[in-house]
């Protein structure tokens, strides 16, 4: 599955325009075993994240800012901090995170970050028909110590079927992203399928190569 129709789907996470979802009337809410979690529930968690966003979007596209440049500061300020990079690098790489040098984590964290945003600032821009995006979370959200799986139910259109995803949280301070799984495959298995095929065929250091080349491609 290509990293582009990922990358729809995260634009579906972020420009939901119907959040369908009551947090005090859902009966499959997980029972929570301390005020932080009773505060700060991961669905909660997850609607915030997608209300900051999709407001920042559209006050951009009403004041006709959505260049390019602004977008990509939107992603930055807004995306970005509801993201753990680290863990999601350290998932990505599986049993080679620990044999990585800190200069080399951080060299793989740059690489998914940008391109999250390379991806990201195009569809973004192109992104027109907001309003006919439907959301809703569903029922089920799983816990596991410090991590959850929320259901995601996303209508592009009445004529559409309902496409549904899975949103990854870790909580440390707070509720961050990490990954997401669509039909069966996740973000964070893709790259690590990536990573671990180059690996393997051609050693660590040939892909650490690849990795920092493709890094100063983006940037440029």
């Amino acid at each position: 599955m290509s990293r582009f129709l990922f990358t729809l789907i995260y634009l579906f996470l972020l420009l939901s325009s119907s959040l369908s979802y009551a947090l005090a009337g859902n009966d499959n809410q997980p029972k929570n075993e301390n005020i932080s979690d009773i505060i700060d529930p991961p669905g909660s968690a997850a609607l915030n994240i997608l209300i900051s966003s999709l407001s920042s979007l559209k006050e951009l596209k009403k004041q006709n800012k959505g260049s390019i440049e602004n977008i990509e500061t939107l992603i930055r300020l807004k995306l970005l901090p509801n993201l753990d990079v680290s863990y999601s690098t350290q998932k990505a790489l599986g049993d080679h995170y620990d044999g990585l040098t800190n200069s080399e984590k951080q060299l793989f964290e740059t690489y998914i970050v940008e391109s999250l945003i390379n991806d990201y600032v195009g569809v973004l821009g192109a992104s027109k028909d907001l309003e006919s995006i439907k959301f809703s979370i569903g029922e089920n959200i799983l816990r596991k110590e410090n991590r959850a799986s929320v259901p995601l139910i996303i209508t592009l259109s009445d004529k559409n079927q309902p496409i549904n995803v899975s949103i990854n949280l870790i909580k440390t301070n707070s509720w961050k992203i990490y990954d997401i799984n669509f039909q069966g495959v996740s973000l964070i298995k893709n790259y690590q399928a990536q990573f671990s095929s180059l690996i393997n065929r051609k050693g660590k250091e040939f892909l650490i190569d690849i990795i920092t080349k493709k890094v100063l491609e983006i940037k440029k």
